[in-house]
């Protein structure tokens, strides 16, 4: 296992520090950060920068997983397709997300869809190149899947949400979960549509609008074109939490 050297007194720096900022799109400060500058260059040739616009499609459900991506900027919606028409939104993607990330335990085919929500920079990541490092560094691979088990909270609330809840309860634990601080940074509501915000909620577009105006009503949030403003977060977890 290797282990990280301290530098010495008076010690010049490896030539190979100076290639760390050649690279700035793996910088993260929650994974990338803990390798070693070779083991950034072990990535350099099992990676490509991707650029992709608002509704272009990023993996699809069923392919053949070869990569692993990491997002350098921008937002991803993934989702499961249930049937010809219908569809349900897992979750959110950002900077410093993986999408894929069980390819690198085996998974050869993508179990959801990925499209951008809005212009996203990407690295599609080798994912034998990326497990190399893993079994090599196991404090990145410690953060690497602690930062992807997160992600659990909200697959396990989709669950609750198709079994037992109402759907003001499934709306408003959709709405939470958008209304998340890194999400908002993103302006996230900006660029869903209401098909989208009741795909997150499992429930009809039509229904998501009907009850979105009906909260507005009992002030738990504003409204103003597509944006949405919540204004009393206990009553929305409230309604989450009763369903």
């Amino acid at each position: 296992m290797k282990s990280r050297k301290e530098k010495l007194p008076g010690e010049q720096e490896s030539p190979l520090k100076e290639a760390l900022p050649q690279m700035p799109d793996l910088q993260s400060p929650e994974c990338f950060t803990e390798l070693f500058p070779g083991e950034l260059l072990q990535l350099e040739g099992k990676r490509t920068q991707l650029l992709y616009h608002k509704g272009e499609n990023l993996i699809k459900q069923g392919a053949f997983a070869t990569h692993v991506i990491y997002v350098i900027d921008g937002l991803v919606k993934l989702y499961i397709q249930t049937g010809m028409n219908r569809q349900i939104n897992i979750r959110l993607a950002h900077k410093g997300d993986f999408l894929a990330f069980p390819a690198l335990f085996g998974e050869d085919y993508y179990n959801y869809s990925a499209v951008a929500v809005k212009e996203t920079t990407v690295s599609m990541i080798d994912k034998e190149a990326l497990q190399g490092l893993l079994r090599e560094n196991t404090t990145f691979a410690m953060k690497i899947t602690t930062k992807n088990l997160r992600h659990e909270s909200f697959l396990l609330e989709i669950i609750k949400n198709l079994s037992y809840k109402q759907m003001r309860g499934k709306l408003a634990s959709a709405l939470l979960y958008l209304s998340q601080t890194e999400f908002m940074e993103e302006e996230v509501f900006r660029y869903l549509t209401r098909q989208d915000i009741g795909d997150f909620a499992s429930i009809p577009s039509e229904n998501a609008i009907k009850f979105l105006k009906e909260f507005e009503k009992e002030d738990i949030l504003k409204l103003e074109g597509k944006e949405i403003t919540i204004t009393d977060h206990p009553r929305l977890e409230e309604i989450s939490r009763k369903g």
